[in-house]
């Protein structure tokens, strides 16, 4: 049944998922800066190494829609709960196969972790509707700050747990996650969010799929969110690859950059709410891209490690940038009953994408080679502002609305 007791304090319920987004977010870098590498001391030919990342992000992009409609049928509270939860086993699976040494089985485990962290994905839409107007884009930020905290917490976790069980690198990292989902579960249980309409005839009313689709103020945001999210997702999973297997840096290297890039990711969510506020959702989601474009320019004008930093800086910065404002765009532009459609149409776009952008990037990298990757990402993240500019005129006119 889902919680029918009233919305907690906007602060309360920011501070809780902030923290939820902190601990699972760990999971998630842990993840990102572990997964390939472990993936590569599996198989014999290594552009497979991101077949589990992009498992993963397949996971997620499939459970988009059920996870969407848990949450508008559960309670949000409910359906967080469980997601989290849901990691714990999925975490233990990974662990067992790192400890044996089974490819597919941790092919499995990172499914499943993909499909769980389609929940975490939900807390943006979450605060939005449960914060006033005037708060909105503000309180997307804050909840994405956590992932500051998640920046530090998981790549130290990784190092720290590499060689926990002797022989068998990282299966005591993934049983460290099976942890911190477990902890998660007591925060989220905690929050008091808005209601969602369970009422299916309720939900069926407002616009159905194909005319969101054809309404440039929900389709555009979630062409830019899919744009920003997948063009980080692209470089990012191939990082580490190449640090390590072709540029000949340490894992440790490797994770300190990844480090570094997650902290971009989120930190500069303490002040795009008030961008947002400034520029309006539209411009800065352009603004965003611009840094990935420069991100991508940095990659391919050297490969040491202060090239990769900087260039994995500014792509986090960009995505922090093309995300909140793409989400501060869309959320202002459903209404109430739309929201399970417009939410679950959004996640399943922008994970389905990033998955083909993951299973490309590896290919990609063991093919043509690291400039490739980042070759890509400069006329694709150019469409994408272009789009911005020719649906400009009506998003710039109600900016208010988008900066709140």
């Amino acid at each position: 049944m889902a919680d029918d007791r009233p919305v907690g304090s906007p602060a309360r319920n920011i501070g809780l998922l902030a923290l939820a987004n902190a601990v699972l977010g760990s999971n998630q870098v842990i993840l990102s800066a572990t997964a390939a590498l472990t993936a590569a001391t599996m198989v014999a030919d290594r552009s497979y190494a991101t077949v589990p990342v992009t498992l993963m992000i397949l996971g997620t992009a499939l459970a988009t829609g059920p996870a969407a409609w848990l949450v508008h049928t559960w309670g949000r509270r409910e359906a967080f709960a469980f997601g989290a939860a849901v990691a714990i086993p999925a975490a233990l699976l990974a662990a067992y196969a790192a400890w044996s040494d089974q490819f597919w089985v941790f092919c499995i485990a990172l499914a499943l972790l993909g499909a769980t962290a389609t929940f975490p994905q939900q807390y943006r839409f979450a605060i939005a509707d449960s914060v006033p107007p005037s708060l909105r884009a503000r309180a997307i930020s804050w909840v994405l700050l956590g992932g500051v905290a998640a920046a530090f917490i998981g790549p130290q976790a990784s190092i720290l747990t590499k060689d926990w069980i002797e022989g068998h690198v990282f299966a005591g990292t993934y049983l460290v996650m099976g942890i911190l989902a477990a902890v998660a579960v007591c925060v989220l249980w905690a929050t008091r969010l808005a209601p969602t309409i369970r009422n299916p005839v309720e939900r069926r009313g407002g616009r159905s799929l194909g005319q969101l689709l054809r309404s440039a103020e929900i389709a555009v945001p979630i062409v830019t969110a899919a744009t920003s999210y997948a063009l980080m997702n692209l470089v990012m999973v191939s990082a580490p690859l190449a640090m390590v297997y072709i540029c000949g840096y340490s894992t440790a290297e490797a994770a300190t950059v990844i480090q570094w890039h997650v902290v971009a990711m989120f930190a500069p969510s303490f002040i795009t709410g008030s961008v947002i506020a400034r520029l309006g959702a539209q411009l800065t989601a352009a603004v965003g891209l611009l840094l990935i474009i420069a991100g991508a320019a940095v990659n391919l004008s050297g490969i040491s490690v202060a090239h990769f930093t900087a260039a994995l800086v500014l792509l986090g910065v960009g995505w922090n940038f093309g995300f909140i404002a793409s989400t501060a765009m869309l959320a202002s532009a459903y209404r109430p009953e739309e929201a399970a459609r417009a939410q679950g149409l959004n996640e399943q776009v922008v994970f389905g994408v990033m998955a083909l952008a993951s299973l490309s990037s590896g290919l990609l990298l063991n093919t043509v080679g690291w400039q490739a990757v980042n070759m890509l990402a400069i006329p694709i993240a150019g469409a994408a502002i272009l789009l911005l500019g020719l649906s400009g005129p009506a998003r710039r006119s109600g900016r208010g609305n988008l900066a709140t």
